[in-house]
Formats: C-alpha cells, sequence, structure tokens
C-alpha cells in the first residue's frame, strides 16, 4: 500500500466537491480531490440544467461539471479520478484509501460523495433516461409543461413531486403500489384536492413506452392483474434516494437513510477535521445550486479549522 499526505482531501465531485475544492485552493490548501465512480456527479446525467444562477441560456449537465472542473484545476486543485474505498477517522489526521491500494493522510475531509436517484429496474428507465424519465420533478418539470407525466411513489417526496408537477402539467397519475399512501396526512390530502392528480392505486408500471421520447407506460394492477396504457411524455420516479455514506458509517452520525449528519448551520460532523457538502446530508433540497453553497462551506469551515489547528502548534 502507497503512502502520501495532503492538507485537504476531497472525497467527491460535483457541485459540492469540485465548488469546495476552488474555496480550498484559493485559499492555499493545495487541495486533492477524488472524484468516485461518477466523476461530476448526478449533473453529469442531467441534459439541461435551467434552473442555476448565470446560465440564462441554460446549460448541459455533463458540460457544467466540466466547468466546475476547470475551475478547480485553474487554482490549483490536483484532481484524481478514482475512488475512496474506506476510511479511518479514529485517530488525528485523517486516513483515507483509495481504490483499495492507496493510503492519503488528510488534516481535512471533505466528503462530497452525493446520493443516487432509486429507480424502479425497469430495462425502458434506462434506455428512456433524459428523454422522458427523470427522477427530479424540481430539475425538469419545466420541460413538461402543458404534457401529461406520471409519477411513480407514495411517500412525501412522490405527493411533493406530484402537486409541483400539477401546476405545469394537465394531468398528473400517480401510481401507487398499495391502497395506501406513505405521505403525511397533510401531503396526501394536497394530493387528494388537486383535481389533475389522479392516483391510480394498487397499480405499478409495467414497461415505458415509446420509440425516442416517452410517449406512454403501461401499468399494471396488481390485484386485478387488468392493464391499461397511460399517455404520458414524462416518466417521474420518486422512490427516494441513497445516499453514497456507506464507508463512514463506522465513524460518523447518519439518518436511517444513510445521510449524514452535520452540526446545525455547518458542515461539520462529531469529528473533528471531518466536514460534509453536498446530497450525502441533505435529504431536503437535493439541488445543484444548494450543494455549491454547502461545498463553499465546507472549505471555509475547513480553512477555519487548520488555522485554528496551527495557533494550536505554534
Amino acid at each position: 500500500m502507497t503512502e502520501e499526505k495532503v492538507k485537504v482531501l476531497i472525497i467527491g465531485s460535483g457541485p459540492a466537491g469540485y465548488t469546495a475544492a476552488i474555496y480550498a485552493a484559493r485559499a492555499g490548501l493545495s487541495p486533492v480531490l477524488y472524484t468516485g465512480g461518477q466523476p461530476g456527479g448526478q449533473l453529469t446525467i442531467t441534459n439541461d440544467v435551467e434552473n442555476y444562477p448565470g446560465y440564462p441560456e441554460g446549460i448541459n449537465g455533463p458540460q457544467m461539471m466540466v466547468d466546475f472542473q476547470k475551475q478547480a484545476e485553474r487554482f490549483g486543485t490536483d484532481i484524481r479520478y478514482a475512488m475512496a474505498t474506506s476510511v479511518d477517522f479514529s485517530g488525528y489526521p485523517h486516513k483515507v484509501t483509495i481504490d483499495e491500494k492507496h493510503e492519503v493522510t488528510a488534516e481535512a475531509v471533505i466528503i462530497s460523495t452525493g446520493a443516487s436517484a432509486k429507480y424502479l429496474g425497469l430495462p425502458s428507465e434506462e434506455k428512456f433516461a433524459n428523454k422522458g424519465v427523470s427522477a427530479c420533478a424540481v430539475c425538469d418539470g419545466f420541460f413538461y409543461k402543458g404534457k401529461n407525466v406520471a409519477v411513480v411513489g407514495a411517500g412525501d417526496t412522490a405527493a411533493e413531486e406530484a402537486t409541483y408537477l400539477a401546476n405545469l402539467c394537465p394531468k398528473v397519475y400517480m401510481l401507487v403500489r398499495r391502497d395506501e399512501m406513505r405521505a403525511s396526512k397533510i401531503m396526501q390530502q394536497r394530493v387528494l384536492n388537486t383535481p389533475n392528480i389522479e392516483v391510480l392505486w394498487n397499480t405499478e408500471a409495467e414497461e415505458i413506452l415509446g420509440d425516442d421520447l416517452v410517449s406512454g407506460v403501461r401499468v399494471i394492477n396488481n390485484k386485478t392483474k387488468e392493464t391499461q396504457e397511460l399517455d404520458v411524455e414524462g416518466f417521474f420516479v420518486a422512490i427516494g434516494h441513497e445516499p453514497n455514506t456507506a464507508i463512514f458509517k463506522d465513524y460518523l452520525d447518519m439518518d436511517e437513510s444513510g445521510y449524514l449528519k452535520v452540526i446545525p448551520g455547518t458542515s461539520k460532523t462529531k469529528i473533528e477535521g471531518v466536514f460534509v457538502a453536498g446530497d450525502a446530508a441533505d435529504r431536503v433540497y437535493r439541488q445543484a445550486v444548494t450543494a455549491a453553497g454547502t461545498g463553499c462551506m465546507g472549505a471555509l469551515d475547513a480553512e477555519r479549522f487548520l488555522a485554528a489547528k496551527e495557533v494550536e502548534l505554534a
């Protein structure tokens, strides 16, 4: 196992990681960033980004992440294409193993590993990714204005997505697998009181239909076994996200879904010198702009932590 010492280590790319890198590099902290298995994060599977400030005409998601990366590199960030496979936060400085063969010892660690949307596992989901299939109504709903859509899910997220889309779309079908929702009572009432949302109970998606773009979805009633085809041009999967935080479970506090806990109003974890930015700690907003904001927080918190350490050791 090879070994290396660095001042600031950033685990993960995307808006949070690259923003943390920009701030840390400009502060002279010589950050090293490991991109993880999906360089650029979830935005690399998003065609059009129209809600990030500064891009009046919108921008392609992958190109946006290239821009972020170039800006981080411009200030001296060392960007490496590899993945953190384990960590040891039991002592200080912190140890992170990369690809199971290289150990990095870091004075400060910024975690920006993000979260991954859960999907149903239908082959057609992959076929129509960015061609009518989405896991974020707030991100992509505008593109379906005036079109009929379907939302899969029964929790608060699905209810929120359905009501959000109902303001843009003439018809929203909500596919609920059971005969009841898991969403809170107030969210259920909002759904049921919205006239252009039709809840299909005991219903599951069997196949997404279309040629180049989504044109419908075949659903099955799991009680009667009857199938029907819905004319929709958008298919929104709202069954939750899974934070990419498994390697930290022995050291950091997380909620029941695996989102890392931070000291409110900061990016700090319970371990000194370990910070979290982006969707790894955000189960509520999950937007590029909020991820970038917490990336800034992570770098500033790390900078202040390291400055205090230097005073302490002086």
